[in-house]
Order: C-alpha cells, then sequence, then structure tokens
C-alpha cells in the first residue's frame, strides 16, 4: 500500500504541474489544442492511479494502472511534441518529461509486479 500512496501523491504532484503548464501555455502562449491534450493525459495518469488505489479487484487494479502508464507516455508524446513547436522551453520540458518518465517507470513496475503475482 506505500507504494501505491506514494505513486498517488506524484501523479497528484505531476497533475498540478501539468494544470500550471496548461494556464501558462493557454494564456502567455495563447495555444489551446495542444495544451487541452496534455492537460487531459496529465492530469489522467493520477485519476487512474486514485480509481486503482479502490479496485476492487487485482484484476481492476491493473487495468487502472495500466491506463494510468499509457498515459503517462502520451503525456511524454505531448510534451516533446510542445518543446520541439516552441512552446516550451528545453529546461521546462526536461523537469516535466523526467517527471512523467519516473510515473512511467513506477507504473510499469506496479504493473509488472501485479500480473506476475496473478
Amino acid at each position: 500500500m506505500e507504494e501505491r500512496n506514494l505513486t498517488y501523491d506524484k501523479s497528484y504532484d505531476f497533475a498540478l504541474r501539468i494544470v500550471n503548464a496548461f494556464q501558462y501555455l493557454s494564456t502567455q502562449k495563447r495555444e489551446w489544442v495542444l495544451s487541452k491534450q496534455l492537460l487531459r493525459c496529465g492530469t489522467s495518469i493520477g485519476a487512474n492511479v486514485a480509481e486503482a488505489n479502490g479496485a476492487i479487484s487485482t484484476a481492476d487494479f491493473s487495468s487502472k494502472i495500466s491506463i494510468a502508464c499509457k498515459e503517462s507516455l502520451e503525456t511524454k508524446y505531448w510534451l516533446s511534441l510542445l518543446k520541439d513547436s516552441s512552446y516550451i522551453n528545453e529546461s521546462t520540458y526536461q523537469s516535466m518529461f523526467e517527471d512523467a518518465d519516473e510515473l512511467s517507470r513506477i507504473l510499469f513496475s506496479i504493473l509488472k509486479k501485479t500480473r506476475l503475482n496473478n
């Protein structure tokens, strides 16, 4: 359970960063399409972790963690696109990408353990 709480906290903190990035991109850069995609998938990571923590079965837990993992991969895609299209700078990209990558690795590790134990 401790690992899940750490994952929840990390994904929640990351979602806050994503919300702040969306606010910046939409107000300062006047960019809505890519930033909305980033908002959707970047906040979905934590929402799916929260759902996984309330899962009624191992299969349900595994399914929600799998979705969260995929959302973290999609978040990395949108971050790369925002950087390469000059909407975010290199240092912002690196910091956010590293956080998303850490979440991806944590979620994949949880998923592997869950599926190996079944």
